[in-house]
């Protein structure tokens, strides 16, 4: 009787192989599937030079190669210098590549951050790996950290280009495009290079929406709340310690726009922030500031024009009269180019659908 049970597991065994046609594609890890599954599970191992490669790859407490496993819906294990992929076919290679690409720049500037793993992660998400040795291959200034400044998207490595080439640049785009931190990366890039003696911050003193009412102190304590963004990423590139240098000796000068009329800004590179809070006056004087030796950056999203309504924003009127005149860049980025948190660029697009529908 033992033995006819025996016989009975074994040909309903065999029967179940042969009715799936030796369907077993996988074994290892506790997953396994059947060729008659949809999915077409996988396993790659990627081997790492060594260990300091191996925790530059992986992040802190494996931050990085956790965001590589939730964005391609795979497992990713480490053992030793070894990473193992672990899932669909499609999605393992597409997560290959994301190692295989931090490994370069690894090698090329010797560390990773969260904004290159993100942006990394974003290229082969949209198809768009071919572009990353354009992106990643230059570095436009070593912070005081030890940070490699570079682009993080195409429509970033054209702002740059754009900044190079040109010497009046506009930077349009949403939130969190990089518009001003490229344009401070590019500044302190050309003071350290000595290419001129001086940075000149400024923008227009307009709240987003609010009234701030009287604040206290001089005219550098008033304007501080409207700047600090740039001072951020003046201190993020230069230190702490060599910003407050240049600033103590007046290397680095923080203006408001309506101070600026009369002037004549020579041997500086000059970045205009919040440009679409503008008018169309305070635009045109800004402008024909522009001295000898000298550079101007000009960034600005007109989706969030602070001005009362009815008035012209003298960022829109720019880039149109603008537009071809030789020495003069502009650039438009998107929410693709978003460097934030991965929300930032849906929060975008559902606004701009939102915009579009209403103006329909």
């Amino acid at each position: 009787m033992k033995r006819l049970k025996d016989f009975f597991w074994l040909f309903l065994i065999a029967g179940v192989i042969i009715y799936y046609d030796g369907n077993f594609l996988c074994f290892g890890d506790n997953t396994f599937t059947w060729k008659g599954d949809k999915r077409n599970l996988t396993t790659k191992k990627i081997e790492l030079t060594n260990f300091e490669e191996t925790q530059a790859i992986l992040g802190e407490r494996d931050e990085f190669l956790q965001m590589v496993d939730r964005k391609f819906g795979c497992r990713v294990v480490s053992r030793g210098n070894f990473i193992e992929l672990h899932g669909d076919f499609s999605e393992v290679s597409r997560a290959e590549k994301v190692i295989l690409e931090l490994q370069k720049l690894y090698r090329n500037v010797g560390i990773i951050s969260i904004e290159d793993v993100s942006g990394v992660i974003k290229l082969v998400k949209t198809n768009r790996s071919d572009e990353m040795q354009k992106i990643f291959g230059e570095t436009i200034i070593v912070a005081a950290n030890g940070k490699h400044i570079h682009a993080k998207s195409l429509g970033q490595q054209n702002y740059i280009e754009a900044l190079k080439k040109n010497v009046v640049t506009f930077g349009v785009g949403a939130a969190g495009t990089g518009k001003t931190f490229l344009a401070v990366a590019m500044a302190a890039y050309y003071l350290r290079v000595r290419g001129v003696k001086k940075i000149i911050l400024t923008r227009p003193a307009v709240e987003a929406g609010e009234k701030l009412g009287f604040l206290p102190g001089d005219m550098q304590e008033k304007v501080d709340p409207y700047l600090r963004p740039l001072y951020d990423a003046l201190q993020e590139i230069l230190g702490f310690d060599m910003y407050q240098k240049f600033f103590s000796r007046g290397v680095i000068e923080i203006a408001p726009l309506a101070y600026m009329r009369g002037r004549t800004l020579s041997d500086a590179f000059i970045i205009l922030d919040e440009a679409q809070n503008t008018t169309s006056k305070q635009m045109k004087m800004f402008l024909t500031r522009l001295g000898f030796n000298s550079r101007m950056a000009i960034t600005g999203d007109l989706s969030q024009i602070d001005l009362p309504h009815g008035v012209k924003s003298g960022l829109g009127e720019a880039v149109e009269i603008l537009k071809g005149v030789k020495g003069v860049g502009i650039c438009e980025m998107d929410s693709i180019d978003v460097v934030r948190h991965e929300i930032v660029s849906k929060i975008i697009d559902a606004y701009d659908r939102f915009d579009a529908f209403m103006e329909f």
